[in-house]
């Protein structure tokens, strides 16, 4: 690689917030403020052991705090401050905020059905349409990477947010099943040069020696296909 080339590349260490006690019960989040639990504290200290000597030169983080709570334990083992962009924020999930997966199926079925199938122009009453939301984190996190290149970025935020990256680095379709993990507290790796996004590290919770929980924000069906009992 030129000195040109890695002057125009900017390091992005993405980061999915600590454990909520709604994840543990798979209730959907969205725009709520729902804080850490004592295990989310806990992997946000253990994340931030495992990265004080990344080179980190700025931390961003969505300002909901529990994505806030998790990059404040990066920032101060990184000696750094945190910055807040609500672009970082999770998808708005208008009436499925505060239900379980369960509960959204057996109030809103036909609403339910489109969210399965991941629908690009489907939003919740309230809600974000997908596709929105997509451009909405894709924009954000590419205007970030651009204030810094040459630089290494932590950048807090949540599962939806992060699975917009993934898509966008691996260019896979938005209406695609996800086949990829989402951990709490995951550090996962991103190249952004001005041709895009690329992947370079996805999903490593080593720090966590394992322990670590994982939720799906965007559908159930997708929980079944991973196996998972989140």
């Amino acid at each position: 690689m030129t000195d040109s080339a890695a002057g125009q590349l900017t390091r992005i260490v993405a980061i999915r917030h600590g454990e909520t006690a709604w994840n543990v019960d798979t209730r959907i989040q969205g725009q709520l403020d729902v804080p850490l639990n004592d295990k989310g504290l806990w992997q946000a200290r253990r994340l931030g052991q495992a990265l004080a000597d990344e080179g980190i030169s700025v931390v961003y983080s969505s300002d909901l705090q529990r994505a806030l709570q998790t990059a404040q334990a990066v920032a101060a083992a990184c000696a750094l401050d945190v910055v807040t962009d609500t672009g970082l924020r999770e998808r708005a999930f208008g009436v499925f905020e505060g239900l379980t997966w369960a509960e959204i199926e057996r109030d809103h079925p036909v609403e339910s059905e489109r969210w399965r199938r991941r629908d690009p122009d489907f939003g919740p009453v309230g809600g974000e349409v997908l596709s929105d939301f997509y451009e909405r984190c894709v924009g954000c996190i590419t205007a970030l990477a651009e204030r810094h290149p040459g630089e290494v970025v932590a950048m807090v935020a949540h599962g939806g947010v992060l699975d917009c990256l993934y898509r966008a680095a691996t260019r896979v379709d938005l209406r695609a099943p996800r086949s990829w993990q989402l951990g709490n507290a995951s550090i996962n790796r991103l190249l952004h040069t001005p041709q895009g996004l690329t992947l370079v590290g996805w999903a490593d919770t080593g720090h966590l020696d394992g322990a670590v929980h994982d939720e799906f924000s965007d559908a159930g069906a997708n929980r079944a296909a991973l196996g998972s009992t989140a």
